[in-house]
C-alpha cells in the first residue's frame, strides 16, 4: 500500500480537476532528461499515476464537506488566494485555511484507511520518532 501525506495529496490536487496539470508535474522518481538511459526495473516504478489516481477518487467519494471540497477547488485548482475563497464562502480567512487544513488532512487519512483527527500530520510526526 502507497503511504499517503499532505504533501502528496496537495501535489496531486491540481490534477484531480485538470487532467493537463498532470502533463507539467515533475516525476521525482523518473531521471532528468539529459541523462543517458539505462536499464530500468519494472518494480521499481513510480507511484505517481497510482497517487493520482486514488487522490482523484478521494476527492470525489472521500469524507469531504461542501465547503472543504469547495475550497480546496478553488485553492488547488483555481489558485485563489486564501481572502478571496472567504470573501465567496461568506466565512473568515481563518475558517478558509482551517477548511483547506482539514480537507487535505482528511483526504491523507481517508487514503491511508485511517480516522481523520485534527492534527493528524503531527501524530504522523510523532510516530515515526
Amino acid at each position: 500500500m502507497a503511504g499517503y501525506n499532505r504533501a502528496i495529496v496537495e501535489k496531486m490536487l491540481p490534477a484531480v480537476w485538470d487532467q493537463d496539470a498532470a502533463y507539467g508535474m515533475k516525476n521525482e522518481t523518473r531521471p532528468d532528461p539529459d541523462m543517458p538511459k539505462g536499464h530500468v526495473d519494472k518494480k521499481k516504478g513510480s507511484d505517481f499515476l497510482v497517487h493520482l489516481a486514488d487522490v482523484r477518487l478521494a476527492v470525489e467519494k472521500g469524507p469531504l464537506s461542501f465547503d472543504e471540497k469547495q475550497a480546496l477547488f478553488m485553492r488547488y485548482y483555481l489558485d485563489d488566494l486564501q481572502d478571496y475563497i472567504a470573501e465567496h464562502q461568506g466565512v473568515t480567512q481563518r475558517a478558509v485555511s482551517y477548511r483547506i487544513e482539514r480537507g487535505v488532512g482528511k483526504l491523507a487519512a481517508h487514503l491511508n484507511g485511517e480516522k481523520y483527527i485534527d492534527g493528524y500530520d503531527q501524530l504522523e510526526d510523532e510516530q515515526s520518532e
